[in-house]
């Protein structure tokens, strides 16, 4: 079965049409995209490696996704995490850092990105990659992460324009 979106008018209203994953959006069409960002209490980063059959091969990323029809922001970070990584997100923990509409310059659309900041710590040794998804995670510092940037080894600013305002306003806060 197909997944299913919820199309998001331009001020983020849900139009009440769906969308089915792998279509193009047409003009004015959006749909809503999390990124999840777990922090531990190092201040250090859960980052995952994509697997090589996705887009951007290889390559370190934070937790994300897209949320499917009925889901808000919050389910669809706990969700994704979940599926890709098997950790449980306490909602608690959870802090809603930055939101911000992407377009899409060949279609006309595009989609509203949600990004989550979870300070929970994880025991590295519990995570459940999810085959397809993800093929390692690792803790990383805000170091760590700007040399993967460097060296073409993170995904970094085309997808993630706030890391900087992230990777500062994580350091050393407790967020909550």
């Amino acid at each position: 079965m197909s997944e299913l979106w919820d199309v998001l008018d331009e001020n983020r209203n849900k139009t009440g049409r769906l969308h089915e994953r792998g279509k193009q959006m047409q003009k004015d069409e959006y749909h809503l995209v999390v990124h999840v960002w777990i922090v531990n209490d190092k201040n250090e980063f859960l980052i995952s490696k994509r697997t090589p059959n996705k887009s951007y091969p290889n390559m370190w990323e934070c937790t994300g996704g897209s949320a499917i029809a009925g889901d808000d922001s919050l389910a669809t970070a706990i969700k994704e995490v979940e599926e890709e990584l098997g950790i449980i997100l306490n909602p608690q923990n959870g802090f809603l850092f930055k939101q911000y509409k992407r377009c899409c310059e060949e279609c006309g659309g595009g989609d509203f990105v949600d990004v989550w900041i979870f300070r929970q710590n994880v025991d590295i040794l519990s995570v459940v990659l999810q085959p397809n998804e993800t093929c390692d995670v690792m803790w990383a510092t805000k170091e760590q992460i700007d040399f993967m940037i460097e060296e073409k080894t993170f995904i970094g600013r085309e997808l993630y324009s706030y890391i900087d305002e992230l990777t500062k306003n994580c350091k050393n806060c407790l967020l909550f």
